[in-house]
């Protein structure tokens, strides 16, 4: 595992991006014990705009709290996709939501239908943010399972801990491949 990651969760406003960024950067920092920055931004729609959550994750202090080249990119629209493949690290993961995006083919491009899955599996389509992170867990590394699913119940209404725990555990067991 690297020592320091540059996330960006990217898509439409309502798609979750923003709590699944805060759940990411509390799963690092507080229970993998990592150091961890959140910043986000989204459009001044309240859905369907464009939004993201940016996090820093490192074994070290961090410096500067923006990514500059991303080594994970999850990509759950079309404008996402375009606006920020690009600015992936050569080496970078790039998670698309197949079932919204069309992208092209390449090393480290990992098409997975992220909301459909959570629509057909989970019987919620606002789970795809959850499942999303599941998936960026098992792919990456970046943050653990365990820590992953404590921020989750942590930070959900109550009442919905075993529809979340479903997604979450849906996205770790998909089983990964890039396109190329």
């Amino acid at each position: 595992m690297k020592n320091l990651y540059e996330v960006r969760l990217s898509g439409s406003g309502g798609q979750g991006l923003i709590t699944a960024g805060m759940i990411m950067g509390e799963a690092a920092s507080v229970f993998d014990g990592k150091f961890a920055v959140q910043t986000q931004s989204y459009g001044p729609e309240a859905r369907g705009g464009a939004c993201k959550a940016e996090l820093i994750i490192s074994e070290k202090e961090v410096a500067y709290p923006k990514p500059v080249d991303a080594d994970i990119l999850l990509a759950l629209s079309q404008q996402a996709y375009d606006q920020y493949k690009d600015d992936v690290k050569e080496d970078g993961v790039i998670i698309v939501d197949s079932s919204l995006v069309k992208y092209e083919k390449g090393k480290g491009v990992y098409p997975i239908p992220i909301t459909q899955l959570a629509i057909d599996k989970v019987g919620l389509k606002v789970t795809a943010n959850v499942v999303a992170l599941g998936v960026i867990s098992s792919l990456t590394g970046v943050v653990s399972y365990e820590a992953l699913e404590r921020a989750l119940l942590s930070r959900i209404p109550p009442g919905t801990e075993e529809i979340n725990k479903k997604a979450l555990a849906l996205g770790k067991t998909l089983e990964f491949k890039d396109n190329i």
